[in-house]
């Protein structure tokens, strides 16, 4: 059965000191310590280790076959995203990004998919190389953080480059990143453990009442970790529209509830009840695969919640893949070997 993985990370294996290219700090860069042992540091400060997985293709693509995974979307770690920098800036990193992925795509079609990054605080020049991305370089669609410096995904200033993903038909990758209530979880990885899931659902809460996906109907977006909260939300969101639409209908009028269905999830769950209540939210239609491979926090194996629940043919398909290309608007037959 073919196994298409929507959410996995990769980096350069070098990139130019950027701090000496834009001259400022607060920029990632990757270290090699040692054979299998590299760390990415900012401004000299331990970020995280990371192994050969997360830059040597080969050895990404050994452990593909090793999971018997057939395809995997590339796109970058998301501290590259760096929207806080100077646009410019910001624009010319994510061109050194998309180009590495870009390579890595044309080397091996049938392998990899690859999704870009974008300089989000520039509508401008996203949209610039948003267009770049699609029509030049042969990528699929973009990753983009649930935030821009504070923007939600409503604010107005973002909705040029959602209009133009719809326009370009460009697959849209939401990723959580510089989580909200950081400052009261400094102990036991909650950032990632609570943060994440937070965001997750305020990006989504975002695009409905915001009427992102009202006025953008054919805009075709996943969000990370199943979704993050609003799965559990649902239920909350759809009451407090109903007794208080002076406070929640502002921007759309529309109840939530129907809009999933709309948008896609993957399926990093890590919880075989809650992935089957998820088919049940959002149809499997809209459930795609996915592990953040090659990050601890992933499914090491990826598509092992999926194969261990007891699931019709069908219903396993659309998970491991059929969503997946439905949301990239990509053909079974150019990825089945």
């Amino acid at each position: 059965m073919l196994k298409i993985d929507i959410h996995t990370h990769i980096l350069p294996e070098n990139w130019p000191n950027l701090a000496e290219r834009y001259g400022y700090g607060g920029f990632v860069q990757l270290e090699h310590c040692g054979p299998g042992c590299s760390r990415m540091v900012i401004d000299g400060k331990h970020f995280r280790d990371v192994e050969p997985n997360c830059w040597d293709a080969g050895v990404r693509l050994a452990e593909c076959d090793m999971a018997a995974v057939d395809v995997q979307v590339l796109s970058t770690v998301p501290v590259m995203f760096s929207y806080w920098a100077k646009p410019a800036d910001t624009a010319d990193l994510a061109r050194l990004l998309n180009d590495h992925i870009a390579g890595l795509v044309a080397q091996q079609p049938q392998r990899f998919i690859g999704l870009g990054t974008l300089p989000l605080q520039d509508a401008d020049l996203s949209v610039r190389e948003l267009e770049r991305c699609v029509q030049s370089i042969g990528l699929a669609g973009v990753q983009i953080g649930t935030h821009v410096n504070g923007w939600n995904l409503d604010d107005p200033r973002l909705f040029p480059v959602f209009e133009a993903a719809q326009d370009l038909g460009a697959a849209i990758f939401v990723h959580p990143w510089q989580m909200l209530g950081k400052e009261r979880m400094g102990l036991y990885w909650l950032p990632w453990l609570v943060g994440m899931p937070a965001e997750t659902a305020l990006s989504i809460c975002s695009m409905i009442f915001g009427g992102v996906f009202e006025k953008l109907p054919r805009l075709r977006v996943a969000f990370a970790h199943g979704g993050g909260a609003f799965p559990g939300l649902i239920g909350r969101l759809e009451h407090g529209f109903n007794v208080r639409p002076d406070i929640v209908a502002t921007h759309n009028e529309r109840n939530p509830r129907e809009y999933v269905g709309q948008f896609w999830v993957d399926s990093l769950v890590h919880d075989a009840p809650m992935l089957d209540y998820m088919i049940g939210l959002f149809g499997r239609e809209k459930i795609a695969l996915g592990s953040d491979y090659p990050f601890p926090l992933g499914e090491e194996r990826p598509g092992e919640l999926i194969e261990s629940m007891h699931l019709d043919r069908e219903t396993r398909d659309w998970l491991l893949a059929g969503a997946a290309l439905d949301w990239l608007a990509l053909d079974r037959k150019d990825y089945e070997r």
